[in-house]
């Protein structure tokens, strides 16, 4: 024993223990190498008093006072078990256990004062102090001044031309016209141009989609089924409806949060963005659906704190924050205001939707009237008639009255796969669908995570997620079943009934109909219908064949009825439904030691971060009252840190990289402020305009700042990446602007706007194998942003732009230059086929003049003249080739992939 041990334990034998004197020593000589500055595991920290009496991550307090025996410092010390026992290798010796024993026995003395090291204070960060704006404000002036502190100052204003094209890529996302172009150098109003530009609709397309990058939307669940979400688009629209309405911020948070409380239903999709399992993926033991449970609630609460806060607070799950000032107690606290969301699809609650599903029963009742009368026309069963082929979206099976308690549709082979039926139809003689309200029973379902599933058989709703499938490959069986017998005549089914798959279709059936005594009768079939022929995708579910001229006349006249009918329903029914928060009783919250839902400690009441505010809400608080308090306190102007995160937003927007580096980080770990006053001023503006983004945008786009050049003016040797603003920092398109630029420039850009998304791939969900659309025509020449957006699956021209997947919120994208971005852009389908349509446009516009052509081409594509050296380069190359190699070319020119 050495020599100051002895001294210790003698001292500890004639009185108190004294922490100076004998246990810090101790906490020193054993346990700081682990556990002190400049490491800590498990979350102990012993060189400091309240870090030590809080205790680690997985069993503070490590140190109870006067009670030794319920400390979990004195159990490691003591254990046997080598994963337990500390500290590791070497144990102490019995008379350093027992003076340590002693100590927490006599309560743990601590003298306050007497520590070496000191904690960082967290709260005091920047970022969680107030919004503080400069006496003296504006951009210019502010950025002058931070550059003259480097020794820089601002380039020269640029050319008014590639202005235009720099803030019309910028707030549209597509290039000026050469209208624009022409009318901008006449009359030089820089306000105006602003000003048209956030009006037009492309603005709000443009700007959602950096809005989506950051809550990470897309349409598919994620995860390893990855199923299709086929109404998580009206959340998308409501976006892009927000940023062209200037919707004020403050509302713009609140109806994300609580938006079934403010008018905005479809905004609640919001709180359900992220990847989720959905009940069939989910172990059916409690401890497996408490863990997808927990794991549901914190990608909300992980979603709010990154989107409109820049905080992970998601970090402090299983332990404290390491550098924030959030405790595991707030985080669950946060987790209380959202504790009754579900994620989940359900009808749509607004005026427009209530409208649209009136407007829905009516046409409905129009086309079962129609129907009606065309079934007159339609062979009977077994009369002997040939029957038409069967096809994916309709098959009438029409038969002499029978009465029946009960039919049943036995599957017995199809064109591929397992089949599908979506929407089982009987009708009585009278007209009236009795499927609607009968019992089904189905020979078994195949689990699709909430698709597929027997009660979509006769829910009224038509369309491929709302189908069933069989669980066998080519047979199956379903059968419903009335309250009493009646008399029917006619089955209508369908695989698909909005006609947009044609697969698992029965090609071969029986329909029969069972009478109360239990006695079967089959009473259609397909054998008596025209063969199948799979390569006639478009087969018609209507046949004239057989009809007199009179008979095939009247039909047609019906049919005609009918087609734009069908095409209204299929529109409204899409716009009646929403994936979005499902809200119910909230669950009990509990702080959860290590994060683990096994390990409940006590339970937690609605709050916000001490450290940010003193919100705090009862436990009995009703679900929505919960989420409109959070919003609230988000959305207040003295919330510091609210204004300052979407402020750097639009700036990061604007010049490519934010004031803040590190858009979804303001914490202690983010990068400070490239100009702190900067930021202030413009928040503080932002407060004061209403929150008004478009007013935001106006201050920024009309700064000097904005419309320097962006040429080297000698600043970068000491600003290279021109941080400071020196020059306007030029930057390559994001993924979406070149696809919506080549299509505008080109002629080919559909411009509707809003509802379900066109097709990337060959499916919009599942496990793998997604087959790449290589040519687009019709839809499939919207905007990007109206694309089905298939998580982790990168679009497969494009996708290679560091477009985000939406696994994870992508609050800043980084630019990488790699080889197959140019064998993408060069060498695609999609780039062939928009240099062949802008050759096209052009000699419609200007005829066969190589040269006129030439100057048209750059005038369209790059918004100016050629230079006459460059009409020298390109006349031979397009006489020999023709233009569309020249537009080729042009496409992957960096003066049309960069802002100017």
């Amino acid at each position: 024993m050495n020599l100051v041990l002895s001294f210790s334990l003698l001292a500890s034998v004639v009185g108190p223990v004294d922490f100076v004197r004998d246990v810090r020593p101790l906490l020193e000589r054993h346990c700081q190498e682990c556990h002190g500055e400049k490491k800590q595991k498990s979350g102990l920290r012993l060189d400091v008093k309240s870090e030590a009496l809080r205790g680690g991550d997985n069993h503070g307090p490590d140190i109870v006072p006067g009670r030794p025996g319920e400390s979990p410092l004195i159990r490691f010390l003591r254990s046997d078990d080598p994963d337990e026992a500390m500290p590791p290798g070497e144990k102490l010796a019995a008379a350093e256990i027992d003076l340590l024993t002693r100590w927490v026995a006599e309560g743990a003395p601590w003298p306050d004062g007497v520590d070496t090291a000191r904690i960082a204070d967290k709260r005091d960060h920047w970022s969680f102090k107030p919004v503080q704006a400069p006496a003296v404000g504006g951009v210019d002036r502010l950025i002058d001044a931070k550059l003259a502190e480097k020794g820089l100052r601002r380039s020269r204003p640029a050319e008014p031309a590639n202005w235009l094209r720099r803030v019309t890529l910028d707030l549209t996302g597509l290039p000026p016209s050469p209208e624009e172009m022409e009318a901008f150098l006449r009359e030089r109003d820089p306000a105006a141009v602003v000003d048209r530009l956030l009006a037009s609709p492309r603005y709000g397309e443009r700007w959602a989609q950096h809005w989506l990058d950051v809550v990470r939307y897309a349409d598919t669940h994620g995860f390893e089924v990855n199923t299709e979400r086929p109404n998580a688009w009206p959340y998308r629209d409501y976006v892009i409806r927000a940023f062209n309405d200037d919707v004020p911020y403050d509302r713009f948070i609140r109806e994300q949060i609580a938006g079934d409380a403010t008018g905005q239903d479809a905004a609640t999709g919001f709180l359900v963005t992220a990847s989720v399992l959905l009940p069939g993926q989910i172990g059916k033991d409690e401890p497996s659906k408490r863990l997808a449970r927990q794991d549901s609630i914190d990608e909300i609460v992980v979603n709010i704190g990154q989107t409109f806060l820049g905080l992970g607070i998601g970090c402090a799950r299983c332990h404290d924050h390491k550098f924030d000032p959030i405790r595991a107690r707030d985080y669950y606290a946060m987790q209380a205001f959202v504790a009754g969301v579900e994620y989940g699809e359900r009808d749509l609650r607004s005026p427009e939707a209530d409208a649209a599903r009136a407007r829905f029963q009516e046409i409905k009742a129009g086309i079962s009237g129609i129907d009606q009368a065309l079934s007159r026309f339609v062979p009977l069963a077994g009369s002997g008639a040939r029957r038409s082929m069967v096809n994916a979206r309709e098959n009438r099976d029409r038969f002499a009255p029978v009465r029946a308690k009960r039919v049943r549709f036995t599957i017995r082979a199809t064109n591929q796969l397992e089949p599908c039926v979506d929407e089982l139809e009987v009708f009585a003689t009278s007209g009236v669908n009795l499927a609607r309200d009968a019992r089904v029973t189905v020979s078994g379902e195949r689990f699709s995570a909430g698709r597929h599933e027997q009660r979509f058989l006769n829910d009224g709703l038509y369309g491929n997620s709302s189908s069933w499938m069989s669980s066998e490959t080519g047979k199956g069986w379903v059968m419903v079943e009335f309250a009493e017998e009646r008399e029917i005549d006619l089955v209508v089914w369908g695989r698909d009934r909005q006609g947009r798959l044609n697969d698992r279709l029965a090609t071969e059936y029986v329909i029969e109909a069972g009478d109360a005594a239990g006695v079967w009768k089959v009473v259609a079939d397909a054998t008596d219908r025209q063969a199948f022929d799979p390569a006639a995708r478009e087969a018609s579910a209507f046949s004239l064949t057989g009809l007199s001229p009179e008979e095939a006349d009247a039909a047609r006249r019906l049919l005609e009825r009918k087609r734009p009918l069908e095409t209204e329903l299929a529109g409204l029914e899409a716009g009646q439904r929403v994936f979005a928060g499902t809200f119910r009783t909230p669950d009990v919250i509990h702080l959860l030691n290590r994060g683990d839902p096994e390990q409940p400690g006590e339970p937690v009441v609605p709050a916000v971060p001490e450290a940010l505010g003193t919100l705090r809400l009862e436990n009995g608080s009703p679900e929505q009252e919960r989420r409109l308090a959070l919003a609230g306190w988000i959305a207040s102007p003295s919330h510091p840190l609210t204004a300052r995160v979407m402020v750097n937003r639009i700036w990061q927007g604007h010049f490519g990289v934010g004031l803040v580096e590190t858009p979804g980080d303001f914490g202690r770990m983010g990068m400070k402020p490239t100009h702190p006053e900067l930021l202030d001023w413009l928040a503080a503006e932002f407060i004061r305009g209403g929150w008004s983004i478009k007013r935001l945008h106006r201050i920024i786009l009309l700064s000097g700042t904005y419309g320097q050049s962006s040429e080297d003016s000698g600043g970068a040797r000491t600003d290279a990446e021109a941080r400071f603003l020196w020059r306007y920092p030029s930057r390559r398109l994001e993924a979406e602007a070149i696809r919506d630029s080549m299509l505008a420039v080109s002629g080919q850009l559909d411009r509707r706007m809003y509802g379900r998304g066109f097709n990337l791939f060959d499916k919009r969900g599942g496990l793998s194998g997604f087959e790449p659309v290589e040519s687009f025509t019709g839809e499939g020449l919207r905007r990007m942003i109206y694309a089905h957006k298939v998580r982790r699956e990168p679009e497969a021209v494009f996708g290679a732009f560091d477009c985000p997947d939406a696994g994870q919120s992508t609050a800043i994208r980084r630019s990488s230059t790699t080889p197959i971005q140019a064998l993408n852009l060069f060498n695609s389908r999609f780039t062939l086929d928009a240099a062949a349509a802008l050759s096209r446009r052009v000699e419609s516009e200007v005829g066969s003049d190589p040269v006129r052509r030439i100057a048209r081409a750059y005038i369209l594509a790059l918004g100016r003249a050629p230079a006459a050296v460059e009409i020298s380069e390109a006349e031979p190359v397009v006489r020999e080739h023709g233009l569309t190699v020249l537009c080729r070319a042009l496409f992957n020119s960096n003066e049309f992939l960069f802002l100017p």
